[in-house]
């Protein structure tokens, strides 16, 4: 009798663990051809740099005070204009400027891209402070196979119904 509980657990266990097989076999978790995980994605298409990707290296580069990464992230007028404050300015004063600007700065939220032509996109940007929110507009252009920032919108103060930190009830 002790065997046939054994041969009744062995089976149960090799029963789950074959379902258990299915099913993430299913959701794409195991490859069966291969002996590793694949981390719950299938492997997908390797895609270009995007809009978001372009507006996050700005903000890095603003961060850590990175002038020439700063301003290669902008193109035409804009681009031009911030040449000039850095010339007049001095590039050291401008990395500080930088610096002291994005450190007050909690989060940033990035919308999906809005297309307006074959090459030129529209983000909203949410930045989070402690005591405010803003939002400001990007329009981004494709050149070659990167996105630059070509204009930003004034930035608007939205009403945020609990600021940032506050305890929630």
């Amino acid at each position: 009798m002790n065997r046939k509980k054994q041969a009744a657990k062995a089976l149960t266990v090799a029963a789950l663990a074959a379902a258990l097989g299915i099913v993430l076999y299913r959701q794409g978790t195991f490859d069966a051809r291969t002996p590793s995980f694949s981390a719950g994605a299938p492997d997908a298409p390797k895609v270009g740099p995007t809009p978001q990707d372009a507006i996050y290296a700005m903000l890095d580069a603003a961060r850590e005070g990175d002038v020439p990464m700063y301003l290669a992230a902008y193109t035409g007028q804009m681009q031009a204009s911030l040449q000039q404050a850095v010339a007049e300015s001095g590039e050291e004063k401008f990395a500080a400027y930088l610096k002291s600007t994005n450190a007050s700065i909690k989060g940033v939220a990035i919308a999906e891209p809005q297309a307006l032509t074959d090459r030129e996109v529209k983000v909203r940007i949410e930045y989070v402070y402690a005591d405010r929110n803003e939002v400001q507009f990007a329009y981004l252009e494709k050149m070659g196979n990167q996105w630059r920032i070509a204009r930003l919108d004034a930035a608007e103060r939205i009403k945020t119904p609990v600021p940032y930190g506050a305890p929630v009830q």
